[in-house]
């Protein structure tokens, strides 16, 4: 009689074991239960830990209540400005309502990654290439929105989506390099000409204080020569002030003004000997030259003639 009970009390409690590793179920931290009877919803939501349900009656369905992210596959589109454009994103969502996320639609990560897919288009054909690239926070509350909305009905909430990257075509990266190119050129310009402008007011400021003292131009140009002066490997070309050649000119002495000796008449002059002549004398020896000779009378005539009478 002992042994009998001793044997059912073992069967028993080995039915119980069998029984209870049958139900037992473990729900982690981060999981909620939602368990169906006979395919029916049961009420309420078992939370994290050990539970039980009834073998072969019930089913849990266990749902991942941690946030999901979720990458959106590049879309095309034609921005509203005529830009054909490739977009790609981010979506960050989480399950609010289990019951709901299995209830409502058959598989919610599918069905927030086509909405995603979707709003994603409709944002690029609503918006200007500008705002793509600029108003990007704009634009990603608006993508929110457009995926929240739906969402909401199925137990899932948007937490956050975000644009990761506009694809341009070569082509327009390249007409918007020059045009950035282009505007730097243009403020650089403008720079520059301010900086001109604001010199030649400095500079007609300056060249007024130096009218009233001429040493100072004289300065400037010490100091300037001074400054070219220390590079190495410059020529320097130093221009002579016309008040220093006007300063030496009065401080010069005049020469002495007197009348200039007049020669004798009758003086002799020495003229160099030809080489015929010269030849066998001292270099430099002179000559004095010889008058020329009378031409000679005819004959019959008489060496004087007188007047005669008018």
């Amino acid at each position: 009689m002992v042994e009998e009970l001793l044997t059912a009390a073992a069967a028993a409690a080995a039915g119980v074991m069998v029984y209870t590793g049958v139900a037992a179920r473990v729900v982690k931290q981060y999981e909620r239960g939602v368990v169906f009877r006979f395919g029916r919803l049961r009420e309420g939501v078992r939370g994290p830990g050990f539970t039980m349900v009834l073998p072969f009656v019930d089913r849990l369905r266990k749902v991942n209540m941690q946030i999901v992210t979720l990458p959106v596959p590049a879309q095309e589109g034609i921005t509203r400005d005529n830009v054909t454009v490739r977009v790609d994103a981010v979506v960050y969502f989480k399950v609010v309502d289990p019951a709901n996320a299995i209830i409502e639609v058959e598989d919610y990560r599918f069905a927030v990654s086509q909405m995603a897919q979707t709003s994603l288009r409709s944002i690029i054909g609503k918006s200007d290439l500008d705002d793509l690239l600029s108003n990007r926070e704009q634009l990603n509350q608006g993508l929110e929105l457009m995926i929240d909305s739906p969402a909401v009905g199925w137990g899932v909430q948007i937490d956050r989506v975000e644009i990761k990257d506009v694809s341009l075509p070569e082509t327009m990266k390249r007409s918007m390099a020059r045009q950035a190119e282009a505007d730097r050129e243009r403020r650089a310009r403008v720079i520059n000409a301010d900086a001109e402008l604001q010199a030649s007011r400095k500079l007609a400021q300056a060249a007024a204080v130096m009218s009233e003292q001429p040493a100072a131009l004289q300065l400037r140009l010490l100091q300037t020569v001074v400054a070219v002066a220390a590079e190495k490997n410059s020529t320097l070309v130093l221009p002579f002030p016309v008040e220093l050649l006007r300063f030496l000119e009065r401080a010069a002495p005049a020469p002495a003004a007197g009348p200039a000796p007049a020669a004798a008449p009758d003086t002799p002059v020495a003229a160099p000997a030809p080489d015929a002549v010269t030849r066998g004398r001292a270099p430099g020896a002179l000559t004095p030259v010889a008058s020329p000779a009378p031409p000679a009378r005819p004959e019959g005539l008489p060496e004087e003639r007188r007047a005669e009478p008018a």
